[in-house]
């Protein structure tokens, strides 16, 4: 039962197996391809691929290139959430972190050990926060310069509304930083009032691990590095952007082929129909997996009206013939990955919607489930949700 996609370059190998996880992600052929050649760390060559990776993320995000600068970071994307945290936080600065999940509380961590003062603005891991607290916090506390955001909170899949919380933090005169890890690419996003955006190489996009990136409002940049902010060497935002301007280079070794792997997703992107139609693609995929996972008896941790397209998560069965890691390597071993739970206190499963997938994957991977589950001998009739 091994997936059997196409080879024209679109689709992954077929020889490769489908991940439905946050990332890293199901890539195209082509996407893998574009890896395969080696290419110098300063050479003409990677200057010009920076330069159309730079141009092609703000055109993505949709914002006028005169306002906004694109900073490419090596790492994962928590080395660019870490570089805006500690670069984009004023020195003597306080940032109020608004977490409903495990990417919020690392973000709190992240301000934490960097000694910037930091106040957690905490919701439960199945509740949307709330603008009206976060406008009762920012009163409270006038001394806050800075919020810090989740988008997708893909610890369960929640989708908080960051545009309602914007109009708070932009009447409260703040500076206003979203994690869109998990989103940027796959959700239409209004970077109006908005000051700083996060994402990954190996998200909606659909690349490869390697850098993450920041997009930044000029004059916050600006400032940031007139008044030295940073507290990194290794993650100054301003000094990275200074590396890119004046050179066109990385100020350390440049991680070549997941740049070369990225300008062919980011061509993919736009030949797809730019984020509206990536978009709509994870939307279906999103409509057919839910549809059947509930049809077969799981339960999902969040209801949908909270629940993000981008990943789901579901309550592991309460029958004594399932276990988490017997149903993943069975899964695993006829080609689809899932990904296992993170909530607290609280077994359970994420199946993500993202990466090169389209909805006859997700039904595919519902059939396997129907051939795992049948093996172990449970019964979806008997799937309950665990209190």
């Amino acid at each position: 039962m091994k997936p059997n996609t196409s080879h024209d370059g679109n689709f992954p190998s077929a020889h490769d197996p489908l991940l439905f996880t946050p990332g890293p992600l199901t890539t195209s052929l082509a996407v893998k391809q574009a890896m395969s050649y080696d290419i110098g760390a300063w050479d003409s060559p990677v200057k010009k691929v920076i330069k159309e990776i730079r141009e092609g993320l703000l055109k993505a995000a949709e914002v006028e290139t005169k306002d906004w600068q694109c900073v490419l970071m090596q790492g994962s994307g928590s080395f660019s959430v870490e570089a805006a945290v500690t670069s984009l936080t004023p020195k003597n600065g306080k940032i109020a972190v608004i977490t409903n999940g495990a990417y919020g509380d690392r973000m709190v961590k992240i301000a934490q050990m960097a000694c910037i003062d930091c106040l957690p603005i905490v919701f439960k891991e199945s509740e949307i926060a709330k603008p009206e607290v976060v406008q009762e916090v920012l009163e409270k506390n006038q001394d806050i310069t800075t919020v810090g955001i989740i988008h997708c909170e893909t610890t369960t899949g929640l989708l908080n509304d960051i545009q309602s919380i914007a109009e708070v933090v932009k009447k409260a005169g703040k500076t206003y930083i979203v994690d869109a890890m998990s989103s940027f690419g796959g959700y239409t996003i209004n970077l109006d009032k908005i000051d700083a955006l996060i994402s990954s190489a190996n998200k909606c996009i659909e690349g490869i691990p390697g850098f993450g990136f920041v997009l930044i409002r000029n004059e916050l940049l600006q400032k940031s590095g007139e008044e030295k902010w940073a507290r990194s060497h290794c993650l100054d935002l301003y000094d990275q952007w200074q590396g890119f301007e004046k050179g066109g280079k990385f100020r350390f070794t440049p991680p070549n082929q997941v740049l070369l792997a990225f300008q062919q997703a980011l061509k993919e992107f736009f030949a797809e129909g730019g984020v509206r139609a990536r978009q709509n693609r994870y939307q279906q995929n999103y409509q057919v997996l839910m549809d059947g996972m509930e049809e077969r008896g799981f339960v999902p941790f969040l209801p949908r009206d909270k629940q993000s397209h981008i990943i789901n998560t579901f309550y592991c069965p309460t029958e004594k013939n399932y276990d988490f890691l017997t149903f993943y390597n069975r899964l695993s071993d006829l080609g689809f990955v899932i990904y296992p739970g993170k909530v607290t206190d609280v077994e359970c499963f994420r199946i993500g919607n993202i990466g090169r997938i389209y909805p006859r994957d997700i039904s595919m991977l519902l059939f396997a489930v129907d051939h795992v589950r049948k093996e172990m001998g449970f019964d979806s009739s008997n799937i309950q949700k665990k209190i």
